[in-house]
């Protein structure tokens, strides 16, 4: 008999948002549950992509928006090759920290690219795939970023940028009517952001 298919769980959200840290608790109350769990992340979640990560968060390297959502995709379609879909097909749940969703804000309402640009670029690097379950971590800007202790590439643009991904992350939110996307205030608490978080993913998975 086919396993049934597993789920797919993206984490979203502005710089200092908390989601890597929701991440990794969603991933141990979920093996605690005794579900077959993958927590990966974009970018880097492949050896390939490791590479693509250093590339692309190198604060030393000038580069231009266009190779940047590039890089990101071909990031995004070894992924999902090599980690995210056959995890599914084996019935597990997969939790990816970032996915499509952050290029559309990063690349498109902060850098200004055209969206239905990066939209056919995140079709094509992950092949049709999308979400079951979207969580997104809002959060003002200067909080998250005073959270930081270190900056990388994308991190140390300036605050004008990061206000534009936090408006394009809430802007992608208002626009689902698939019910994909919940937004969770991330000035709450660790304890009640993960046990608003685990309480999603519970709906989720009813009868799973």
């Amino acid at each position: 008999m086919e396993k049934k298919r597993g789920k797919f769980i993206t984490l979203e959200g502005p710089e200092g948002s908390g989601k890597s840290t929701q991440g990794e608790i969603l991933f141990h109350w979920l093996q605690g549950k005794g579900f077959d769990t993958v927590l990966t992340r974009e970018p880097g979640g492949t050896c390939l992509g490791n590479y693509i990560r250093d590339i692309l968060l190198n604060q030393d390297l000038a580069m231009d928006s266009r190779a940047e959502i590039m890089l990101y995709g071909a990031d995004r379609a070894q992924h999902v090759e090599e980690i995210i879909r056959p995890a599914l097909k084996t019935g597990k749940i997969v939790i990816c920290d970032r996915f499509t969703d952050s290029s559309i804000s990063y690349q498109g309402y902060a850098r200004g690219l055209d969206i239905q640009l990066i939209r056919e670029i995140n079709s094509i690097a992950a092949g049709g795939l999308t979400p079951d379950l979207t969580i997104l971590y809002d959060l003002p800007v200067k909080v998250g970023l005073e959270r930081k202790s270190s900056f990388d590439r994308m991190e140390k643009e300036g605050l004008a940028f990061h206000e534009d991904v936090r408006k394009g992350y809430l802007d992608i939110a208002r626009r689902d009517t698939s019910g994909r996307i919940r937004v969770i205030d991330a000035l709450e608490p660790i304890e009640e952001v993960s046990q608003m978080t685990i309480h999603l993913v519970d709906k989720l998975l009813g009868g799973y």
